[in-house]
């Protein structure tokens, strides 16, 4: 049985179901695949049922990291450090799953964050590229990239004087 389950839409005429589902079949990862027919009542509660916002593409890992955190937390607190903390049982089931929810909170947000600064490569160390002297202290840069034919520098320049610009500069920068 597959780690993964994606539930999605229809496939054929929702790019949103196809953008779940193409990564996942081209990479080679072994996943189910369930089909939802949002469009009818029906579907509509069952994917209500699995997905807090309602919306396809979801990926669900079957045996995720909330087990594994279960299981150490038991560990822990039965197992190698046992103590009766406010009279619970030692096998207090129960006591774990708001802890266990926290963490998932915390490692969404982390994970989101190493995401971000994995896009937008973000490393620590890497030299900052300020685009003109004082940036950061009494100004700031707006910087736009010509990729249209139809950009006219000439009418830019007057757009921006008209909203009186400070300093207008035009650079041409050498491929690398």
């Amino acid at each position: 049985m597959p780690d993964f389950h994606l539930y999605i839409g229809y496939r054929h005429t929702s790019s949103w179901s196809l953008r779940g589902w193409l990564p996942l079949k081209k990479s080679g990862v072994a996943f189910d695949e369930t089909l939802i027919r949002y469009r009818t009542p029906e579907g509509k509660a069952r994917l209500n049922q699995l997905s807090p916002t309602g919306k396809v593409p979801l990926l669900v890992h079957q045996r995720g990291g909330a087990a594994v955190k279960v299981w150490f937390e038991f560990w822990t607190t039965a197992s190698d450090w046992a103590i009766n903390v406010g009279g619970k049982p030692w096998n207090s089931l129960p006591a774990f799953v708001p802890v266990t929810f926290e963490v998932m909170v915390l490692f969404a947000g982390v994970s989101t964050v190493i995401a971000f600064f994995i896009v937008a490569r973000l490393v620590p160390g890497k030299k900052a590229v300020m685009p003109y002297p004082g940036v950061t202290d009494h100004r700031f840069v707006l910087v736009l990239e010509e990729t249209d034919a139809a950009f006219d520098v000439g009418k830019v320049r007057a757009m921006l004087e008209s909203f009186n610009a400070v300093h207008v500069e035009e650079r041409v920068e050498e491929a690398a």
